[in-house]
């Protein structure tokens, strides 16, 4: 990171924005009582947690759902559980989302797909205290986290917009903040710096929260809308690959601390369903508190350098994507 950008970065801190923070924390989301009946949500990681809970919360307001899980067992499970308590559709497709082999595949499928997809939520997410590297050669929490959104969201941009209407939600976390200065788009494997699982996670979701700006000013002028919500402090799975003096610390010093994933799942169905964020986008929430992010995550400049990052690292085919998105576009305030 450049002095110039640490200067940038440290003048446009404010207290009243981590005061805001801890207040919006405390407060408990708002409730939505719109239905989805015969809407198609389409939810990452839904066997566990956040994602489980989110898909139970959708079907029971009538939604059909199509899932994507790691585990096929766990899979069949949560589709027979919801099928049978809400009479509604759920689907799954298996995808490893830290391959990148795996995560094309799955967004060409959701891509060709015959149903609109009404709404798209990112909540798959890992948290390792010890850095892993995946077959493609990348830190796997930044795979997870960040590049497997964007591949997706970049190949349902077509499909999306040429819907009457469909929102994305990142399950983000106000953990971006630990990204306090930014980026290292030259070293996003960490390999010249030392691995830090907080630093690791606060940069993955500092880039989704940057790709949130450029994919919102893509859909400018159609029905879809692109918004990030911090499902609050809730307990999970998050963490199990990790070491036994970190299992036994969540489990006995973190976790009885936690609210339950129901919380989050009413903030994602709220952000999902309401019809008071219709054409909202681009925006970061704290549960259903809009929320002002940490300085890097508002980078615009920035946010266009990883644009094209990402495309390098997925593979995709960057003269193609310049046709659909001149350099020159201006990003969401």
């Amino acid at each position: 990171m450049s002095a110039r950008k640490t200067f940038q970065y440290y003048r446009q801190y404010q207290m009243s924005d981590m005061f805001a923070m801890v207040r919006n924390s405390r407060r408990a989301p708002k409730e939505c009582s719109d239905r989805l009946d015969g809407r198609l949500v389409v939810i990452t990681g839904a066997t566990s947690g956040i994602g489980y809970s989110t898909a139970l919360k959708f079907a029971a307001q009538g939604a059909n759902l199509l899932c994507i899980n790691r585990n096929g067992e766990k899979s069949e499970q949560l589709r027979r559980e919801v099928e049978s308590r809400f009479s509604v559709k759920c689907d799954f497709l298996l995808a490893d989302l830290s391959s990148l082999q795996d995560i094309h595949r799955v967004a060409m499928e959701l891509a060709s797909h015959n149903a609109p997809i009404d709404v798209l939520i990112h909540n798959a997410g890992v948290y390792l205290t010890e850095q892993e590297i995946t077959p493609d050669g990348l830190d796997k929490v930044f795979v997870v986290h960040y590049l497997s959104s964007f591949i997706i969201n970049h190949a349902l941009m077509e499909k999306l917009k040429g819907q009457d209407s469909g929102r994305i939600i990142l399950v983000s976390s106000e953990g971006h903040r630990f990204a306090a200065w930014g980026l290292r788009l030259d070293d996003v494997n960490w390999e010249k710096r030392r691995y830090s699982g907080l630093r690791s996670y606060g940069a993955a979701k500092t880039s989704q929260l940057l790709s949130m700006l450029m994919f919102a000013d893509h859909f400018r002028g159609s029905a879809v809308t692109i918004n990030a919500v911090h499902p609050g402090a809730v307990k999970t799975e998050t963490g199990q690959e990790n070491g036994p003096l970190y299992r036994w610390w969540k489990k006995n010093v973190y976790d009885p601390a936690l609210k339950t994933p129901d919380m989050s799942a009413e903030a994602l169905y709220y952000c999902g369903a309401s019809r008071e964020l219709e054409g909202v986008t681009g925006r970061f929430f704290n549960l259903t508190t809009e929320e002002k992010p940490a300085p890097p995550a508002r980078d615009r400049e920035l946010a266009l350098a990883l644009w094209e990052k990402s495309l390098e690292l997925s593979g995709l085919d960057t003269a193609d994507h310049a046709r659909q998105y001149p350099n020159n576009i201006s990003l969401v305030p």
